[in-house]
């Protein structure tokens, strides 16, 4: 079974909402971890825009990329830049991937237009996940 981590800045919105995706689409293929540089804990509006596409994200946990130094992964995704220059070196044959998405927990506006912003990214990060596990599982 394949090691698949997924990093970004704070582990709230990005890379929760790729955790889910790539969990979703690698079905049993895959065991998917999510963290951060740093750690926010996660967006509860990230788990709102999940659940319209059905997908349950309530119970991840904002966990800090030092928890998994001792995991081999096969594959390790940065999903912003902020993560891609931060992120520490893994001694593993892990194989690298970075994606850089905005980040909608600095949307701004109403309630509705800041949703939107997440649905966006959403769709994205739901897009490249698919996409992902297509190639590479």
């Amino acid at each position: 079974m394949k090691k698949i981590l997924v990093l970004c800045t704070g582990n709230s919105c990005r890379s929760q909402i790729a955790k889910g995706y790539l969990k979703h689409f690698a079905e049993d293929k895959a065991q998917v971890y999510s963290a951060g540089v740093e750690t926010h804990g996660v967006n509860t509006r990230a788990i709102e825009i999940m659940k319209e596409d059905g997908i349950d994200i309530s119970h991840h946990t904002s966990n800090n990329v030092n928890e998994y130094r001792n995991v081999d992964f096969d594959f390790v995704i940065t999903v912003c830049d902020n993560a891609k220059e931060r992120c520490p070196v893994f001694p593993s044959k892990a194989k690298k991937f970075h994606q850089d998405f905005p980040n909608p927990a600095k949307a701004t506006g109403t309630e509705e237009e800041i949703m939107q912003q997440f649905r966006n990214v959403r769709n994205e990060i739901k897009q490249y996940a698919k996409t992902f596990i297509q190639q590479n599982l």
